[in-house]
């Protein structure tokens, strides 16, 4: 590209979640293209010199968290954080041409200044859930109210919850906003851009697909033997891997219907299930097999060596944007075993790169698994398939390239 670019991107985390490691890949690619790029988070857990926290820590950390108790309590979502003076004082942000979101609920960070933050610079929202256009929630399931205006909300405990209903209102005032700041939506799978093209709140607004991108060179397939040993698997077994930042009580990964599922495949001798993510103690206890687990890997070199190990990985959410996991496994040559839900299709394609089961259908699920499991000549075809369409659709460098197309057609209006 030929202009330099100055990008700084507001993310919940630099490190933890899928949005968050999405957000530290654009911006770690943005840079290694030779482009400026900083983040301001609300939890950072790394080095880099140029993510900062939006409230540098101390008092300011306290004073968020205090407002945050307080505007819960009132239902009033993420209104006020103390914070935001510094924010839109912060020199970054006087540098930056493109402004860019990411996961904006996560309790450090407010829409609200999303006009003041519009002023200077192009702002980007890049959508990892449905928060944007709703009420209240992160993923609004069969509920279908954030297309008229919310209100009289069926569901008042979905995450991030409030403690009575006041979504109507939030989603006016989100309304307000928007129309303020003109943000540019980027939607990852088919399923989001789906989402903002039927959302009244982005009426009028610029609507992008740009798929989720990985490190091809780091997520690839390994020697599969090398990396059970490396990870003290069984060479001779049948693996099936499970992946979430949390394990146990995940409703929305579905480990329910993992166990579900798993359970309808009956006695199966030599096979393990391998979990990866913070917990697991209680799914452990429910699955039927054999399990072996991981723990939360962070590292990516790591990871890929847990995808490389096993037979095909089981993606059993009730409702997805479109997860780092399943791009990742398939970038390893790992099939995936999931529910047609969100944006799932985008990726796992039946009997090309994996399984895709009717949503909620468990005896589909199941059947996947034996399918991949019991068929060589299947599971190598869909290995091969996996790798193929990660390369074509999900490399993260046209990823970066296409947000860098983006910005300059956004700086050059």
């Amino acid at each position: 590209m030929g202009k330099k670019l100055s990008v700084l991107h507001f993310s919940t985390s630099d490190t933890e979640g899928g949005s968050a490691r999405s957000a530290r890949r654009i911006h770690e690619g943005l840079r290694r293209h030779g482009h400026g790029s900083r983040m301001l988070v609300g939890y950072k857990s790394g080095t880099d010199r140029d993510i900062d926290t939006v409230h540098a820590g101390g008092v300011w950390r306290l004073a968020d968290r205090a407002a945050e108790i307080a505007t819960g309590r009132v239902a009033a979502q993420y209104l006020y954080y103390p914070s935001s003076g510094r924010v839109k004082r912060h020199f970054w942000l006087g540098q930056a041409g493109i402004v860019q979101l990411y996961n904006t609920h996560g309790g450090y960070f407010t829409h609200r200044i999303l006009p003041s933050l519009a002023q200077g610079a192009k702002l980007v929202w890049r959508l990892s859930d449905m928060w944007a256009v709703t009420g209240h929630c992160a993923y609004a399931g069969n509920c279908e109210r954030w297309k008229i205006g919310c209100g009289a909300c069926p569901d008042l405990a979905a995450y991030p919850s409030i403690p009575f209903d006041t979504t109507a209102a939030l989603w006016n005032l989100k309304k307000s906003i928007y129309a303020k700041a003109r943000p540019t939506i980027v939607a990852p799978s088919s399923w989001a851009e789906d989402i903002a093209r039927s959302s009244p709140l982005f009426a009028g607004l610029d609507v992008h697909r740009i798929p989720n991108g990985v490190d091809l060179s780091v997520f690839r397939p390994i020697d599969r033997r090398f990396a059970r040993e490396l990870l003290g698997l069984s060479p001779n077994d049948d693996i099936i891997f499970f992946v979430a930042q949390t394990l146990d009580g995940n409703d929305r990964k579905g480990g329910d219907k993992l166990v579900q599922g798993l359970a309808a495949l009956g006695q199966r001798p030599n096979t393990t299930v391998v979990l990866a993510g913070v917990g697991g103690s209680e799914l452990e206890a429910a699955i039927p097999h054999r399990v072996v687990r991981l723990g939360y890997i962070r590292d990516d070199r790591l990871l890929a060596a847990a995808y490389s190990a096993a037979d095909l990985v089981v993606a059993p959410s009730r409702v997805e944007n479109l997860p780092n996991s399943v791009l990742e496994s398939l970038a390893c040559g790992t099939p995936v075993v999931a529910f047609a839900a969100g944006g799932m299709k985008d990726a796992v394609l039946h009997l090309e790169t994996g399984w895709l089961a009717a949503e909620g259908d468990v005896s589909s699920l199941a059947k996947g698994i034996a399918t991949i499991l019991e068929d060589p000549a299947l599971r190598r075809h869909l290995q091969l398939g996996s790798r193929e369409l990660a390369e074509q659709m999900y490399d993260q460098e046209r990823e970066i390239a296409a947000f860098e197309r983006l910005y300059e057609a956004l700086l050059d209006r």
